[in-house]
């Protein structure tokens, strides 16, 4: 599968990537291949995009997400309720 949906093409172009071009990055640690357009960022959109695609792989196993632990009702539990907890 290619990822071609104009992945950072904001930050290729103007150097400020869109925050739905973060997410189009990220979710495209499940594509074999990666297009990026040409522009004067070019090479810190191709920077960028491969620090995310490192940061995901973490939270991949083959073609599937997954999804790390938040560890937010740590806090919670065996408590008497939220003000215990701080």
């Amino acid at each position: 599968m290619t990822w071609a949906t104009q992945v950072l093409e904001s930050l290729a172009e103007n150097g400020v990537p869109s925050r739905s071009e973060i997410t189009d990055a990220a979710a495209s640690e499940r594509a074999e291949c990666v297009m990026l357009n040409k522009g004067p960022f070019i090479v810190t959109a191709v920077r960028v995009l491969d620090d995310i695609l490192r940061r995901m792989q973490a939270h991949q196993d083959k073609k599937v997400s997954m999804l790390p632990e938040l560890h937010v009702a740590d806090a919670f539990r065996g408590s008497g309720g939220p003000r215990d907890a701080l």
